[in-house]
């Protein structure tokens, strides 16, 4: 019941790339109905309409999956810059590839059907917590790399704030930012805001997972060690990270499941989002994205049956 609905709607996406039915290449406006509209809306309802007490008990969630997001990107981004001598944009856009799972697409309908509606909220936290913490850092690289500009007085210094700057305030990052902060004031929004929000936030799911397989049609795909490796880091080893965090320090069982079922999820498309938008079309993120999605089927499901047994 996690599962099948949500490879069925990525495999529609998939399909309808692969046929043409749906240009597969410019995904532009659909990006930005899931990102830009959908999803931030989503994500405000839930955390805006979280208990202040609740809304504070997230915080271990947020830290821990900020770890096991950077720490693998690091080694990822080093070890791709040192032994296989990939650019610092190549490098870069794998980096956040391997270390961003797929909270937007993925994560949304899998909490939502595992943990019911208060699932949401850990997702907007996870959202958030890659929205802050790895993408930034990708975009800083990507403009270190591009050298158009960075010539002029002051150029690269602000190429970096224009990159944070940019970041920042996207609205799936400033959605559930501001919702957290609503509820940590204690105010609410009425049942009117909540109603008009979530009527538009009903499309993310579903859009965003049609949106994920649409990407994947569009990618080539080339096996080689490279995309193992990246594989088996995003699958098996970020959340065995997780699983050692929680073992090491005192962590509330629920927040524990809900911090290794995000970290288990399958690698997301934003290096590729950020990549196509620097002129860095990476063979190796794609190839990633596709491995990871497809053996999350068995490796998912493993980790649902585990965390969450019937």
């Amino acid at each position: 019941m996690a599962l099948a609905p949500i490879f069925f709607v990525m495999a529609l996406g998939y399909v309808a790339g692969r046929m043409r039915t749906i240009d597969n290449h410019h995904v532009g406006e659909l990006n930005a109905l899931v990102m830009d509209f959908a999803l931030p809306a989503s994500l405000f309802v839930a955390t805006a309409s979280t208990q202040r007490s609740e809304m504070i008990a997230q915080g271990p969630l947020f830290t821990i999956l900020g770890v096991a997001m950077l720490l693998p990107y690091l080694l990822w981004y080093l070890w791709q810059r040192r032994f296989s001598k990939a650019s610092t944009a190549e490098a870069a856009v794998q980096a956040l590839t391997v270390a961003l799972p797929n909270y937007a697409a993925a994560g949304l309908p899998i909490a939502a059907a595992i943990i019911g509606p208060t699932g949401t909220v850990p997702v907007a936290i996870a959202i958030a917590a890659g929205s802050i913490l790895p993408s930034p850092l990708t975009l800083v690289l990507l403009e270190l790399s591009d050298r158009k500009g960075t010539t002029e007085a002051g150029g690269r210094a602000k190429r970096i704030a224009r990159a944070l700057l940019r970041s920042l305030t996207k609205p799936i990052v400033l959605a559930p930012v501001l919702g957290t902060l609503l509820s940590l004031s204690g105010l609410n929004p009425d049942a009117v805001a909540r109603a008009s929000l979530v009527l538009i936030g009903q499309a993310a799911g579903g859009v965003a997972l049609f949106l994920t397989g649409l990407i994947l049609s569009a990618q080539p795909f080339r096996l080689d060690w490279n995309v193992v490796g990246a594989t088996l880091m995003s699958n098996l080893l970020q959340p065995l990270l997780v699983v050692a965090i929680v073992c090491a320090f005192p962590v509330p069982s629920d927040v524990a499941k809900v911090a290794i079922l995000m970290a288990a999820l399958p690698s997301g498309f934003f290096g590729i989002l950020f990549g196509v938008k620097y002129g860095v079309a990476s063979i190796e993120a794609g190839s990633i994205v596709i491995a990871s999605t497809v053996s999350s089927i068995v490796t998912l499901a493993i980790a649902i049956a585990m965390l969450y047994p019937q």
